[in-house]
């Protein structure tokens, strides 16, 4: 198992560098070349998403990103450090928490809170993307683990 680890300061800008990085690490674990797009745009959304609840709760600590290459498939978990954030937005078709029912919450009120919705968004945008997509959260912040299958590289003679 080849873990990647990234670590970046919750600004906007380094949610690009992560893509790239999710990217070419997804290639080279073997995840089908016609998935890679739907990769980069959902790490883009799980960083983007991380670096917002970072800011919206002046949170320092760093956006964790870890790549991890197994077998039969590639994984991607974007943590951030806001307790208790994934499940604030409410219910979003497709994405499953732990133990396997959908995130708690209602729909988004029209209180007009833009945060609530465009997390909300974000995750919906992830479960559209992405077949297996598990969102947790905890005292000390909250994963969005996304995985791939692989295709092993064929041996040569």
């Amino acid at each position: 198992m080849a873990t990647v680890e990234l670590r970046f300061s919750a600004l906007p800008e380094h949610v690009r560098t992560a893509r790239l990085v999710a990217a070419a690490v997804a290639r080279r674990a073997g995840v089908d070349e016609a998935v890679l797009d739907e990769v980069r745009l959902a790490v883009g959304e799980a960083c983007t998403r991380a670096v917002g609840l970072h800011r919206t709760n002046n949170i320092t600590a760093p956006v964790r990103v870890a790549l991890v290459e197994d077998e039969k498939k590639f994984s991607i978990e974007v943590g951030d450090e806001v307790p208790g954030s994934p499940a604030g937005a409410g219910a979003v078709p497709g994405v499953r928490g732990l133990d396997g029912e959908p995130l708690p919450g209602g729909p988004v009120s029209d209180n007009g809170d833009a945060a609530e919705s465009d997390d909300e968004m974000g995750l919906a945008v992830i479960s559209g993307l992405v077949d297996d997509v598990e969102v947790t959260s905890g005292e000390t912040g909250g994963v969005i683990r996304m995985s791939w299958p692989t295709t092993p590289a064929p041996v040569l003679p």
